[in-house]
C-alpha cells in the first residue's frame, strides 16, 4: 500500500471540489497499480451523493451565508458536512474490486487503530457508518468502475456539529417529491474527547497514519506525489465536470435543466424541469440575500406554461427589490425558451 500526496506546489489541497474529484480520477484515468490510500482534510462543505437532490437535503441559504461549498459526489451515499475538524480517508485499487461492497474490510485499519487506543468503535449493523456510543463519526461509501473502486468515509475530529445540523436541514416540501436518494440523519460524535490527552489533529493524523501503513515513522510510508501532469488533467475534468455548478448544484434526479446569470447583486442559478410544455420543477439558487421572495416565483409558475406574460406576473409579485425585475424575466424566459 501506498500514500497518494494531493499537495500542490507543496501546499495541502484543502477545496473540496478538487480533492473529491481525485478518486474519480485515480480510478478511471491514471489507474496507478496495487493498493493507494488518500488523507485528507476539506475545507467547510457539504458533500452530497451523485444521484441525491440537494433542494431536499440542504439548506442553500444557510450554505451560501456561511461560505460552504457544495460537492457532488461521483459516487452514492448520503449528504455529509466537512470542515478542518474532519479528515477523509479514501482507498484506491484499480486491478482488483473484489471487496466491493465490504465495508468492514476498508474500515477496519482504521477502528483497529482506534481500539489500540482504547476507544470503543464499530461499524453499526447493516450500514456503512462507523460509531461510538451508538453515535456516528464516519460515514463511508465507494464507488466501482470495471476493475477498480474507490472506498473510504470520514473520521469527525473535532467536527463543528452545529454548522453540519442547520446546513443540513431538510426542506420538508421538496422532500414530498420524492425525487433522488434521501439521506438516513444519524446523531454524531468528534473522537476528540476520547482521545488521549493533548493528542491534536496533527498528532491523531501521524498515529493513524503510521498505524494503517505499519511503520515508526511517516518518512517510511511509500508515497506517490501528485505530478504536474496530473494536477493539470485533473483541473481539466473540474473546468468540465466536477467544479461546475451545473453538476453540483444542477444534477438533480427530476431537474433536466441548469442556468446561472450574474446580476448586480451577484450570481442566481435556477434549476428546472419542462414537461409538455409546462414547468413541472422550479428551484432558485441565489448566492446572495435576495430582498423579496423567490418561493413566490417559483410557486406562481410550477404547473404553468412559462410564457413571458406567466413569468412576469410572478416575479411582479414576488416583490423583489435588489434584482432587476425585466433583467429577471429575460433570464429566465430566456433559458425556458431554450429547454422547451
Amino acid at each position: 500500500m501506498y500514500l497518494i500526496d494531493i499537495s500542490r506546489n507543496g501546499q495541502p489541497s484543502f477545496d473540496a471540489r478538487v480533492n473529491q474529484s481525485l478518486d474519480n480520477y485515480f480510478v478511471n484515468d491514471l489507474k496507478l497499480p496495487g493498493h493507494g490510500f488518500m488523507f485528507y482534510i476539506n475545507q467547510p462543505s457539504v458533500i452530497i451523493g451523485r444521484n441525491q437532490n440537494v433542494w431536499a437535503e440542504v439548506d442553500i441559504n444557510y450554505l451560501h451565508e456561511h461560505d460552504i461549498e457544495l460537492v457532488r459526489r461521483t459516487s452514492g451515499g448520503g449528504a455529509v458536512y466537512h470542515d478542518m475538524g474532519n479528515f477523509i480517508f479514501e482507498n484506491i485499487l484499480t486491478d482488483n474490486a473484489d471487496d466491493f461492497g465490504d465495508y468492514g474490510h476498508f474500515a477496519e485499519p482504521v477502528l483497529k487503530a482506534l481500539r489500540k487506543l482504547n476507544i470503543d468503535v464499530k461499524m453499526k449493523e447493516n450500514s456503512s457508518d462507523l460509531i461510538l456510543n451508538g453515535k456516528k463519526w464516519s460515514g463511508m461509501t465507494m464507488f466501482k468502475s470495471g476493475q477498480g473502486l474507490a472506498a473510504g468515509g470520514t473520521i469527525m475530529y473535532d467536527l463543528n456539529i452545529e454548522n453540519a445540523k442547520k446546513v443540513l436541514t431538510e426542506d420538508q416540501m421538496e422532500k414530498q417529491k420524492g425525487l433522488g436518494v434521501r439521506s438516513k440523519r444519524s446523531p454524531i460524535i468528534n473522537l476528540k474527547d476520547f482521545l488521549p490527552d493533548g493528542m491534536t489533529m496533527d498528532d491523531f493524523r501521524e498515529y493513524l497514519l503510521k498505524e494503517i501503513f505499519a511503520v515508526k515513522s511517516l518518512d517510511d510510508i511509500e508515497t506517490y506525489h501528485m505530478s504536474e501532469k496530473d494536477w493539470q488533467n485533473v483541473d481539466k475534468r473540474l473546468a468540465e465536470t466536477y467544479g461546475t455548478d451545473e453538476w453540483n448544484f444542477g444534477h438533480n434526479p427530476g431537474y433536466y435543466d441548469y442556468a446561472d446569470q450574474t446580476f448586480s447583486a451577484g450570481k442566481l442559478g435556477i434549476n428546472w424541469t419542462i414537461d409538455d410544455g409546462k414547468l413541472v420543477h422550479l428551484k432558485f439558487n441565489p448566492f446572495f440575500k435576495v430582498s423579496g421572495h423567490l418561493k413566490d416565483v417559483e410557486a406562481g409558475l410550477v404547473d404553468k406554461k412559462p410564457s413571458r406574460w406567466n413569468v412576469k406576473r410572478a416575479v411582479k409579485k414576488a416583490e423583489i427589490e435588489n434584482i432587476d425585475n425585466e433583467a429577471l424575466t429575460d433570464f429566465l424566459v430566456d433559458n425556458f425558451d431554450k429547454s422547451e
